[in-house]
C-alpha cells in the first residue's frame, strides 16, 4: 500500500485502507462483525468496496481509532478546481445549515509533500503556490520550520 504521498489522495480505495489497518493492528475478524453488527462475508465485501456508506465509515473509524475522513479532506486540498480570485467574501455562497470549516489543514503528509517537490526541484516554490493554493506566507512558514529543524 505504500505510496508516494500524493499518490495516497488522489484514488482513495477505502476498502484497501480499512483491510490495511485492520491487518496493521491485528483485530480479529469476530471483534469487526460485532463492532459493525455485519456478517464475515459483509466486512470481506467492504474490503473490496472503492467507497462504502459514510454512517457505516464514521464506526468504523471508530473501532480502528483512524479518521478516514481526512483521506477525502486532503483528496479536496490537492484535487479541488481553483477558487475565482476575484471573487469577494460577500460574492461567497454561504450556509447557515452547515458547521464552518478553516479553509485548508495541512497534514505532514501534505507539508512533507510539499517540500520534497520544492527540495527534489521537481516544483519551484511558485510553482506550489500557483498550482495547489498554498499561500505564499504558508509555503515559507513550512520552509522556515523545517529547515531549522534538519
Amino acid at each position: 500500500m505504500k505510496q508516494n504521498n500524493k499518490e495516497n489522495f488522489k484514488h482513495i480505495h477505502i476498502g484497501k485502507y480499512l483491510q490495511a489497518r485492520v491487518e496493521d493492528l491485528q483485530i480479529p475478524l469476530d471483534r469487526i462483525s460485532n463492532f459493525l453488527n455485519v456478517t464475515d462475508e459483509e466486512i470481506e465485501s467492504m474490503y473490496q468496496s472503492e467507497s462504502i456508506d459514510s454512517h457505516q465509515l464514521l464506526r468504523w473509524c471508530k473501532l480502528l481509532e483512524y479518521d478516514f475522513f481526512r483521506l477525502y479532506s486532503q483528496h479536496l486540498i490537492l484535487y479541488s478546481s481553483p477558487t475565482k480570485k476575484d471573487a469577494t467574501a460577500s460574492d461567497k455562497k454561504t450556509s447557515h445549515h452547515l458547521p464552518a470549516f478553516r479553509k485548508h489543514i495541512y497534514t505532514k503528509e501534505i507539508i512533507d509533500f510539499m517540500l520534497e517537490l520544492i527540495n527534489t526541484g521537481q516544483k519551484t516554490r511558485q510553482e506550489i503556490i500557483t498550482e495547489y493554493r498554498i499561500p505564499k506566507t504558508t509555503l515559507y512558514k513550512w520552509i522556515a520550520k523545517h529547515t531549522d529543524t534538519n
